[in-house]
């Protein structure tokens, strides 16, 4: 077999073993998972998520998954708990254990120094009668027939299943919680993802120029405006309302097709019906009008009123990575 079907092949394998593992999760759910989506739903403190090895890389990001969707939730590492980390637990905090085999000794030891704080301990386990599901006030059964390694030792459909778990927790509580948008945007304030739930197109529009013209300007008038705005296109105003949009491609086209445009106006080649988005929208919004019209700017008004207030260009969005 040359290298690269050995290659393909494997990655097959290892996709179809884990989709087959995940797929069979939905037959383990039972009430107890039920139970312990509820427990945590109610709870006052926060969860405390624990593991140790490939558990304890999973529980971070199980734990990144439910801060970020409103569920108040700390790592600890099971190792670490033992040594002083076990102050991190507090009166009305959940803890949320993970271990495939539910055997290991570092495990064996927490378990019971939990139960002394009587504090309710749930389970994500692949083995509902090992130590740690019978000692677990509830169990989500992480059970998979084998991994994906071919010596069945490496840790990767276990975990896989055990993250799935996490995030079919995280979601329900998410739905529970009527977690919105909104919700969503305070939490995740950086980046390109934050942007697309908060960034409004007054935020673009005022960091651009505002071209502008009268129905009665002229070409020359038309052009300079558009050259000097560098936005690629100009307003038609009259009365503080918008009543056309003249791009540069209009321009070019009026060149192409040799029009006498020495005497023309701006009200003779502007568009008289532009796409309009409000100062209020998302940016997103504006980015999705923008795509479907198959243009390059916007003219933003404020209100529901046609009066005028700014322009959105297509690499205003690039910059701020929603696009």
């Amino acid at each position: 077999m040359k290298l690269q079907e050995k290659i393909l092949t494997a990655a097959k394998e290892t996709i179809s073993t884990e989709a087959k593992a995940i797929a069979n999760l939905e037959n383990l759910l039972d009430d107890e998972f039920v139970m312990a989506v509820e427990k945590i739903y109610h709870s006052k403190g926060r969860l405390i998520v624990t593991g140790v090895g490939k558990s304890a890389v999973i529980a971070t990001k199980i734990v990144a998954t439910l801060n970020s969707t409103g569920t108040p939730a700390i790592f600890m590492h099971a190792a670490d708990a033992i040594h002083g980390d076990l102050g991190t637990i507090q009166k009305d905090d959940l803890v949320l254990c993970i271990s495939k085999s539910g055997n290991s000794p570092e495990i064996k030891v927490l378990v019971p120094l939990i139960k002394n704080f009587n504090n309710s301990l749930l389970a994500i386990t692949g083995d509902k009668e090992s130590f740690l599901g019978k000692e677990a006030d509830f169990v989500l059964n992480s059970y998979v027939e084998k991994e994906a390694c071919p010596n069945n030792l490496a840790p990767t459909t276990s975990t896989t299943a055990q993250l799935v778990i996490g995030d079919a927790i995280a979601i329900c509580l998410l739905k529970l919680k009527g977690f919105s948008r909104k919700d969503f945007a305070k939490y995740h304030p950086g980046g390109s993802l934050g942007k697309k739930l908060y960034l409004r197109v007054r935020d673009i529009t005022s960091q651009n120029e505002k071209p502008m013209v009268k129905p009665e300007s002229s070409v020359t008038e038309v052009i300079i405006e558009i050259s000097e705005k560098m936005l690629g296109v100009t307003a038609v105003i009259e009365n503080g309302k918008i009543v056309g949009v003249i791009t540069d491609g209009d321009i070019r086209r009026m060149l192409k097709d040799n029009i006498e445009f020495k005497a023309l106006k701006a009200k003779d080649i502007m568009s008289k019906n532009p796409k309009l988005i409000t100062q209020d929208a998302l940016a997103v919004d504006a980015l999705e009008l923008i795509e479907e019209n198959k243009i390059s700017q916007l003219l933003a008004i404020e209100g529901n009123e046609n009066s005028y207030a700014g322009v959105v260009h297509l690499h205003n969005l690039i910059r701020e990575g929603i696009l």
